[in-house]
């Protein structure tokens, strides 16, 4: 009998005193074993995490509100350890609100004994300004930072971890002179990571008024990112002209990538501060900023001034001059302002010929066979795509903006005057530019070794030196777009410090040009029932190169001031001629609308003046670039996804991996 009571007393000592499971050694060493015979009430204690030790309050609890039981299993996760390093993966931007946060869910306030949620309203208003910059380096929103689950209404009595943050930051603004810059661009050389992440986060900071897209891939797979501008992101407006501006095509010619790129942030800053000159190019125009056609060129030239900027080289003349050339083509080994079809030899072979159309002309079958740049594919694709009016490709080397023809009209005349139809059209656009640079005009400035001291900064293409394959004759010849190329200076790839007076040299002559896209007239033809014709032709008398209308039957001609007289027309329908006068003192396009009649459609010689399924529109034919860009499949039939370049940051901490940043997961 003693014996049994016993044996029940014992029992019942050893559940009481027994853990209900067991401990082991590395639970104990983050804190989650008691060692007491019944837990404690958690009480407020020191706060004492060193990345959020400058928080407004000194004291927290644990379990905090993601589960950690203990400070020590708090700093181990991979919570703690983005908090570490997120003002470097997002470049200082949104830091320190992000850490200060994050720190208030990881370490709550502690009152009472009780726990603090930090306020709803503040995670909410973090994430609108911040999202951002995790899309921009392919980041997922944190999941601790999730405003529903752990965070509190203003009714809860919740508290704002960004208080005194935003104190300290009103009072340094109310101390900040008017005439202190109101935009701040950091001007220096950015990797192609940090171009990527930059222009998506300028898209996200104005998403009312841009977003980023790309047009394709370079041959070592590197995005060819688009940011444009409109005020309404996405969609051609009727009427609203495209301008694109193109840099990097060579990839050691750099400072138009750079001043591309400062454009970017420009633009958006200003239009926020309410610069009425920059709302009204935007609200007026669609503007699409390629900063690099040719990325992996860039990788090249880049690495090449890194070495030889090495002291422990001796041969620092052999590097220079071998920066001149390196990176100049793509991965491979193509330069791609010689790798567009060669159209100009087709227009010098028909121009005599009354019924051959010379603009709009089809890209030959025969260009398919050689080595076409997936950059120049992307590129021409891209071209295509939009009703672009106008356009500047940012080159290096010299001190003048050149403009078409680029080839010859004679083939063993290295220079030769060769103009096309728009010869003073062009001549208008490329003396926009040069007149609004601090120094290209001047008679007086300094070049690299040419001279254009007689054009005041710019010259015809081919006059100053030919070669078949540019850009910007394809341009012309294949669609509605008048592209000019400048030459922004001596040096290709010039010194950090001459970043900001490049800059102040250009920023004038980039405005004024995307300014110039609205000379001319623009108007929208369209059939007696009011809906728009595509593809309809408007000619001006003495200008032998048509352009077509758009999706919506608007059109765009950029002419000089003086009187015209315009054609209207296409295949089915009737022919409209109007004159216009174009006055001096414009300063926008002049609008001209055309109505035609449908008439019976009759053979004739001249059907070929109108674009056909057949030519203009025969684009790879041999679907040469069918399967590029097709994502890798695992045998397994899973599609194969690179982690990001941060995912090293965890992966190699020893913590287990933080997959809820990834994206798509």
């Amino acid at each position: 009998m003693h014996l049994g009571v016993l044996a029940l007393l014992f029992l019942a000592w050893s559940c009481q005193c027994a853990p209900q499971q067991p401990c082991h050694p590395g639970e104990q060493f983050l804190g989650r074993c008691s060692s007491s015979t019944r837990e404690e009430t958690p009480t407020c204690t020191e706060l004492n995490l060193g990345y959020c030790n400058d928080l407004e309050y000194s004291t927290t609890k644990f379990p905090n509100i993601l589960g950690h039981q203990s400070r020590i299993e708090a700093e181990s996760g991979a919570e703690y350890l983005l908090l570490s390093v997120i003002h470097g993966l997002l470049n200082g931007e949104c830091s320190p609100e992000i850490r200060l946060v994050g720190c208030s869910v990881l370490a709550s306030p502690c009152r009472d004994n009780k726990i603090i949620k930090p306020c709803r309203s503040t995670c909410e208003a973090l994430r609108k300004d911040c999202m951002h910059a995790f899309e921009a380096i392919e980041m997922a929103w944190p999941y601790f930072l999730d405003c529903d689950r752990f965070f509190a209404g203003n009714e809860e009595g919740c508290f704002d971890p960004l208080a005194g943050l935003k104190a300290r930051q009103e009072l340094t603004l109310s101390s900040l002179t008017p005439e202190e810059p109101s935009t701040i661009i950091q001007f220096t050389y950015t990797s192609n990571a940090q171009m990527y992440s930059l222009l998506k986060r300028t898209a996200a900071k104005c998403s009312h008024i841009s977003q980023v897209y790309s047009i394709g891939r370079s041959t070592e797979g590197r995005d060819l990112l688009v940011i444009e501008f409109t005020d309404n992101p996405g969609q051609h407006e009727l009427l609203e002209p495209e301008i694109k501006l193109v840099g990097n095509m060579h990839g050691n010619e750099v400072l138009g990538r750079q001043l591309l790129i400062y454009l970017a942030q420009y633009l958006c800053s200003e239009y926020i501060l309410g610069n009425q000159r920059i709302q009204s190019i935007i609200n007026n125009t669609r503007v699409h900023i390629l900063a690099s056609m040719n990325p992996d060129g860039y990788e090249l030239a880049a690495s090449e001034v890194e070495d030889s900027n090495d002291p422990e080289l001796s041969n620092q003349e052999g590097h220079l001059l071998n920066g001149w050339i390196s990176g100049r083509a793509n991965a491979q080994n193509l330069d791609l302002n010689r790798n567009f079809p060669d159209l100009t030899s087709i227009f010098y072979r028909n121009r005599r010929s009354r019924h051959y159309r010379i603009d709009h002309i089809p890209i030959p079958d025969a260009y398919w066979f050689g080595k076409v740049a997936p950059e120049t594919f992307a590129v021409m694709k891209w071209i295509r795509s939009l009703p672009f009016v106008q356009s500047a490709s940012l080159h290096g080397g010299e001190l003048v903006v050149s403009y078409p023809f680029d080839f010859s009209r004679h083939p063993q005349e290295e220079k030769m005057f060769s103009p096309t139809p728009d010869e003073l059209i062009f001549k208008q656009l490329a003396r926009t530019y040069a007149d609004a640079h601090a120094t290209m005009s001047n008679n007086d400035t300094d070049r690299c070794g040419a001279s254009f001291y007689r054009t005041r900064g710019i010259i015809n293409g081919a006059l100053w030196y030919s070669f078949a394959g540019g850009m910007s004759d394809f341009n012309y010849l294949h669609t509605n777009c008048m592209e000019i190329t400048v030459e922004l200076g001596c040096d290709k790839f010039p010194p950090e410090a001459e970043l900001y007076p490049e800059w102040k040299r250009n920023k004038e002559a980039l405005l004024s040009f995307l300014e110039s896209v609205h000379r001319g007239i623009k108007g929208v033809v369209r059939d007696t029932d009011g809906n728009g014709i595509k593809g309809a032709t408007v000619s001006v008398r003495g200008i032998r190169k048509d352009i077509t209308t758009a999706e919506d039957g608007d059109y765009w001609r950029l002419l000089n001031s003086g009187t015209h007289i315009l054609t209207a027309t296409a295949k089915g329908y009737s022919k409209v001629s109007k004159r216009v006068h174009l006055p001096h003192n414009m300063n926008k396009a002049g609008r001209v609308d055309f109505v035609l009649k449908k008439v019976p459609l009759e053979p004739d010689i001249d059907d070929h003046l109108f674009p056909s399924v057949d030519t203009w529109d025969r684009f790879d034919p041999y679907n040469h670039f069918e399967r590029y860009g097709e994502p890798v499949v695992t045998e397994e039939g899973i599609e194969r996804q690179e982690k990001p370049w941060w995912w090293s940051y965890f992966s190699q901490s020893g913590i287990s991996s933080p997959n809820w940043l990834l994206k798509n997961v």
